[in-house]
């Protein structure tokens, strides 16, 4: 393959020492004209060794020498939504499954589209794949495009109508929550109301919603649904679905609780999203839907080092504690 020639003259520069770490490489034109290629051919050549992590690409800028070896099949650029327990879990077990495979790059748009999409602009030539989760406002299909089908992975909330066979990992909001629900009909017959806390800046709050509407309207359950938890509005008899993002108002029914002298689980009823190690012990234990994010982390990596495409839902299950 004749990109290949370019790939093995710039090693060959570098292993030379004519090439430095850090020193920019001879121009497109140059290095077309001293190799009698093509530039489309050219291209092709740094291209694979962006892939490679051996040159990097700076912007409006040229390519410069980044390492002298290839020292991983796989470049990974992960780019995360935010970092929490539950990212910390992805990441974690992400890395323990490529293991020395890959060189992982890790970055966070924190939910700011023009974050995200210059992240993804400025790193395309540089890395083999990109593992992302998104949970953004704006058009996340046109800049997820923007990325090879072959070289996109995405976690945690499936995108749709993008172009492609690409590798996705998600959860199933809608399903999730009226599946944990049925699940748990014999603990919510105490109960007089169902209450879904939705917060207004929650990505996935549609679905959710949806979710907790069919079950309720399938098993004949009065429910509401607000946005916040407010002293004034919580009733004796009432079983709150919350999935705020920093569990705030688990907290919030927590102290009105006691203020009242209402017990968990007796009197009113909790089930949070997402466990941790503090909702394990918090009053005698805080009932939880959530999904294993370390075989989130996981099957993205094994996607990865298999050379796989694959489309698979990461179930939620229930936990069952004394606060429901």
């Amino acid at each position: 393959m004749k990109y290949l020639q370019l790939a093995e003259h710039i090693n060959h520069l570098i292993e030379t020492n004519k090439l430095k770490i850090n020193d920019r490489l001879p121009s497109l034109n140059q290095l077309t004209e001293q190799l009698k290629i093509s530039k489309e051919t050219a291209l092709k050549g740094l291209n694979y060794l962006l892939e490679k992590g051996i040159i990097e690409a700076e912007y409006r800028k040229g390519y410069y020498v980044k390492k002298k070896k290839q020292y991983h099949p796989y470049r990974i650029c992960l780019i995360l939504d935010k970092m929490n327990v539950l990212r910390d879990r992805i990441y974690h077990s992400f890395l323990e499954t490529i293991k020395d495979k890959a060189d992982v790059d890790v970055y966070f748009h924190h939910h700011n589209f023009k974050v995200f999409e210059k992240l993804v602009d400025e790193n395309l030539p540089n890395y083999t794949h990109f593992v992302i989760t998104t949970f953004l406002h704006g058009n996340t299909t046109e800049v997820l495009n923007r990325i090879p089908p072959q070289k996109r992975i995405i976690i945690d909330y499936q995108e749709k109508k993008l172009d492609g066979d690409y590798t996705c990992i998600y959860q199933d909001y809608k399903t999730d929550i009226q599946e944990s629900l049925t699940e748990l009909l014999p603990q919510l017959e105490k109960y007089s109301r169902l209450v879904l806390v939705a917060p207004l800046e929650a990505f996935h709050a549609k679905e959710v919603i949806a979710g907790f509407e069919l079950f309720s309207k399938l098993n004949s359950k009065k429910h509401t649904i607000v946005n916040t938890i407010e002293d004034a509005f919580a009733k004796k008899g009432d079983a709150y679905i919350t999935f705020s993002r920093y569990d705030q108002d688990d907290v919030t029914l927590i102290k009105i609780a006691r203020k009242k002298g209402w017990k968990l689980g007796k009197d009113i009823g909790l089930l949070s999203y997402n466990d941790t190690a503090v909702k394990e012990v918090l009053e005698d234990g805080i009932t939880v839907i959530s999904t294993d994010f370390n075989k989130m982390g996981e099957e993205a990596a094994k996607a990865i080092l298999k050379k796989e495409v694959v489309k698979m839902r990461d179930p939620a299950k229930v936990i069952l504690r004394n606060s429901l």
